[in-house]
């Protein structure tokens, strides 16, 4: 046969070079990867054979078989599943679909993921783990269903090429097998295999098998030990979903969890039930501890796997849940869909809509019972999954306030890691108060010093701190209670009727000021008003009621959107000395250049309390400088 080399991708070569040359402190977790690899396969062959017998070929027992030879310092991981043709042994093998790859590649490298082996599995690159421990892999596979002359034999040493040739291969399925490196013999160790697969395959479906051996009576004489070779099965193939809740351990759940998520810690959270009614089924759920590494990707595998009679149907059905809640890991067993169902049929089947609807309701009610009763473990996930939980508050209108309450956001009367929820903030509004009130910023430290809190502090109103990018995208048409929230940043802000009487005194008092200031810088700013947000800065730039929020149009300039260019309100605070000063210099010659200098300078510090840079910096530097050189002359 003709044996053809080729080269891995680039980023292939860069995996293979960290497996092979980076310490992992769970090497073994490359057994677990390869034996969820040939349960998938298995998974995918007994499916396609309900509507194709013909994949069977004569043989329907689905068996993982774990073979030893000391002697050849080898480890073989064998099914009778699905198999590949040559092409697709190229395509998997030789490739990584991911779009986070360089990311990934990029975290491996970092010392804090040195030890993380989940990574491994959530990013599909569990196979090249085996590089860990063996210096050279050889795959043998052959598609089901296809002749025996179709069988592919691949092979590679992790020097960052592979070979691939034709040969025969008798039975369908794939054979994986690793040559171990010396240093690595443990692996060849009954004991170690056994504790391996306990450990991390206890609840793979199909039966884990391996030859043992073992002593027993001899037939031949009587009280005679001898040595015989028999298959052990090594794993329970516990379908623990079907289990009663109270029987299984958190032991057990932490393990089946591991299995099917790809992770290497325990989860923060099991949901645990059985439905009956309408539609019967059996759902165990997980919420993760820590979010995936690749959970924002596009190409973030979303949904539960779902089971039909113990059957599995689909590895993450989508259609099973909510996108806000894709975090959530776990299986649904349904006793009422066709063993045959498809992706096109799931789209549209009232069945489906019944299970995803009780689902998501499960989820939010646990999240909110852990809220309540276990209020550390739920800071603990919301900072982990809180961003993408308020996605829903956008995407699901009719739990929007349910979503909202799960929030936590910290604000201008919390300290520390306490955070606040909206009902909390609303049981403690002001009497009068009509509105939510909140601010958005990059950073809470700096948020709270933004002189646009100015007045709330005064009257001492609570303010919520929204610091993710899409915070103000989701939570700005929100009412919940029956209270509008409204951002600090846009529109104008009256939180004392009394005051508003002072200001329009003050108004009239300034009018012309306001005028000219108005005229100076009406290619900038849309209006020029006095601030009902102002106590001691002299001057904020505000949004319009429906303009966009300003981290909103930094976010989106991030990502290289157009934003319509918008004018800003300058508010000027009517108590401000400077206000008085600048009056003076109007009274005295409303066309000098000093006048014209201060209304410059007003405009410029505005721009730069928002966090802007001023209009023209060096001129703004140099009045800046001039004004400190004539205030330290009139203290001589």
């Amino acid at each position: 046969m003709t044996v053809e080399k080729r080269e891995f991708k680039t980023e292939v070569k860069q995996l293979l070079d960290l497996m092979v040359h980076s310490l992992y402190s769970h090497k073994e977790v490359f057994l677990r990867e390869l034996i969820s690899n040939a349960s998938d396969a298995i998974d995918r062959a007994r499916y396609e054979s309900l509507q194709n017998s013909a994949l069977l070929e004569g043989d329907a027992e689905w068996k993982i078989r774990l073979t030893i030879d000391k002697e050849a310092r080898t480890l073989t991981i064998s099914d009778n599943g699905i198999g590949m043709t040559k092409d697709e042994s190229i395509e998997a093998l030789g490739t990584i679909a991911h779009s986070g790859t360089k990311e990934f590649l990029q975290a491996l490298q970092s010392r804090e993921v040195q030890n993380n082996p989940e990574l491994i599995g959530q990013f599909g690159v569990g196979f090249y783990s085996s590089l860990m421990v063996a210096d050279k892999i050889t795959v043998i596979s052959r598609k089901a269903g296809q002749p025996a002359t179709t069988g592919v034999k691949w092979e590679s040493t992790g020097d960052g090429t592979f070979t691939i040739e034709d040969i025969e291969k008798p039975g369908r399925g794939t054979d994986v097998t690793l040559h171990l490196k010396e240093e690595e013999k443990q692996y060849l160790e009954e004991w170690e295999i056994r504790t391996v697969v306990k450990k991390y395959s206890d609840f793979i479906e199909h039966p884990v098998v391996m030859e043992v051996e073992k002593e027993t009576e001899s037939s031949l004489e009587k009280g005679k030990k001898v040595k015989v070779k028999e298959d052990e099965t090594l794993n329970s193939m516990k379908a623990i979903w079907l289990k009663d809740k109270a029987a299984v351990t958190d032991e057990e759940h932490n393990e089946f969890y591991k299995h099917i998520a790809r992770d290497f810690l325990d989860p923060l959270k099991v949901i645990h039930y059985r439905a009956e009614g309408v539609s019967e089924f059996n759902a165990l759920l997980y919420l993760p501890s820590k979010a995936p590494f690749n959970i924002l990707y596009k190409d973030y595998k979303v949904g539960p796997t779902l089971y039909v009679k113990r059957v599995q149907i689909m590895d993450h059905c989508e259609e099973l849940i909510p996108p806000y809640l894709r975090f959530v890991r776990g299986v649904v067993d349904s006793s009422d869909l066709p063993l045959n169902v498809s992706r096109e049929i799931l789209q549209n089947n009232r069945l489906v809509e019944t299970i995803k609807t009780s689902i998501t309701k499960k989820v939010l009610d646990v999240l909110e019972e852990t809220k309540r009763d276990e209020p550390e473990k739920y800071r603990e996930f919301h900072k982990e999954f809180g961003r993408i939980l308020k996605e829903g508050i956008h995407y699901d209108f009719s739990r929007r306030e349910t979503i909202a309450d799960l929030l936590l956001f910290p604000s201008t009367k919390t300290e520390g890691d306490n955070l606040r929820t909206l009902q909390e903030y609303v049981d403690a509004m002001k009497e009068g108060q009509d509105a939510i009130y909140y601010i958005t910023g990059a950073n809470l430290k700096d948020t709270l010093k933004s002189p646009y809190l100015e007045a709330f502090r005064e009257k001492d109103y609570e303010v919520l701190v929204f610091l993710d990018d899409i915070d103000d995208f989701v939570m700005s048409n929100l009412e919940f209670k029956g209270k509008k929230l409204k951002s600090v940043l846009r529109g104008d802000i009256d939180l004392d009727n009394s005051e508003k009487a002072d200001i329009k005194k003050e108004e009239k008092k300034y009018r012309k000021l306001l005028d000219l200031i108005r005229d100076s810088l009406k290619d900038e700013v849309k209006d020029v008003r006095f601030s009902g947000r102002l106590t001691d800065s002299p001057c904020c730039l505000v949004a319009d009621e429906n303009d966009i929020d300003p981290q909103m149009e930094k976010m989106l300039k991030a990502m290289g959107q157009e934003v319509p260019p918008t004018r800003k309100i300058l508010e000027i605070n009517q108590a401000h000395p400077l206000l008085e000063a600048m009056n003076t210099l109007f009274e005295k010659d409303k066309d000098g250049e000093p006048l014209k200098e201060y209304i410059s300078l007003l405009y410029d510090q505005a721009l730069v309390l928002q966090g802007s840079q001023p209009k023209d910096p060096v001129a703004f530097s140099r009045m800046i400088a001039r004004l400190m050189v004539e205030g330290a002359e009139n203290k001589k």
